[in-house]
């Protein structure tokens, strides 16, 4: 059977060719392109293995530029723009066919004490992922209740995607039938982890949490319009992304996805995702900008 957390982690650790180049491969579940959470953690992955292992990533930036072929590898050149005394700058870009794809700015600090407070908290009526089904046993019964018509006429690549294996698990709260969407606020709520356990290493626990954060936060900004990714019409794509590491998490237990939207206009929306973990602490903050064009 395939393992493809094991693969995700491999991916994510990346080849090193020369000095400050890395080369990474990607992992297919259907899509033909290159996810954005893989080529966006994968960045942050080569930017972190010429930083010292003492300072871990507090923020990073990313814009993607063009599409990612997941059957060829990416070339990620990383620039070490400064090396201070507390915090470490690079910049990262990902290219594939000789073009960027991908381009990061991340930054990293020292661990040191300081000042510590959390104004938000977990929200009161969130279930637990202990009371959830996964979404890929949603898209089975999805998929399933259409007539048969309707899902041969579909395409084989959106079918697949749909159903297929994922290196975390999702459990979404109050989930969008995707063949059915109807109208809703622009807030979204759900469960994420690794599929399975992951090594001690903080680097990797931060690799993934990239990864994952590019799954549903686009999508709030969608749901007001009664849409989702799956319509025909749609042409969905990440725009930027930028993130924050507040404190230590690991990515093997569950940690909530509170996302919203805020805007859209201009054939794009912006949403934002805040991480917790299931004791109600804050570890992450997200924002990304996205293209939502109705053909």
């Amino acid at each position: 059977m395939r393992d493809v957390l094991a693969e995700l982690i491999d991916i994510l650790a990346l080849e090193r060719i020369e000095e400050n180049i890395f080369r990474g491969q990607s992992q297919d579940l259907g899509w033909g392109r290159v996810f954005g959470g893989q080529v966006l953690g994968q960045a942050l992955s080569a930017a972190e293995q010429t930083v010292p292992d003492n300072r871990p990533v507090h923020s990073l930036h990313g814009y993607f530029m063009r599409p990612g072929d997941a059957k060829k590898p990416i070339v990620f050149t990383v620039d070490p723009i400064r090396d201070g005394r507390s915090f470490t700058t690079r910049r990262v870009v990902a290219v594939q066919d000789g073009k960027a794809i991908f381009n990061l700015a991340a930054s990293f600090q020292v661990v040191e004490k300081g000042f510590d407070h959390q104004t938000t908290a977990l929200p009161d009526d969130v279930p637990g992922p202990d009371e959830l089904v996964s979404e890929q046993e949603l898209g089975k019964k999805y998929l399933a209740r259409l007539p048969e018509a309707v899902r041969n006429s579909l395409p084989k690549a959106m079918l697949e995607r749909v159903v297929a294996d994922r290196p975390i698990e999702i459990r979404p709260i109050d989930p969008v039938d995707p063949m059915k969407p109807e109208v809703r606020e622009p807030t979204k709520r759900v469960w994420f982890k690794a599929s399975g356990p992951l090594p001690e290493r903080l680097s990797l626990h931060n690799h993934m949490l990239c990864y994952a954060s590019d799954f549903h936060l686009l999508g709030s900004a969608l749901q007001p319009h009664g849409v989702t990714w799956l319509d025909p019409r749609m042409q969905v794509a990440s725009l930027d992304h930028a993130m924050w590491f507040h404190r230590e998490f690991r990515f093997d237990d569950w940690l909530l996805y509170d996302i919203d939207s805020e805007t859209a206009q201009g054939a794009r929306g912006l949403a934002r995702g805040r991480f917790f973990t299931r004791d109600g602490t804050l570890v992450a903050t997200t924002m990304q900008e996205g293209l939502m064009r109705k053909h």
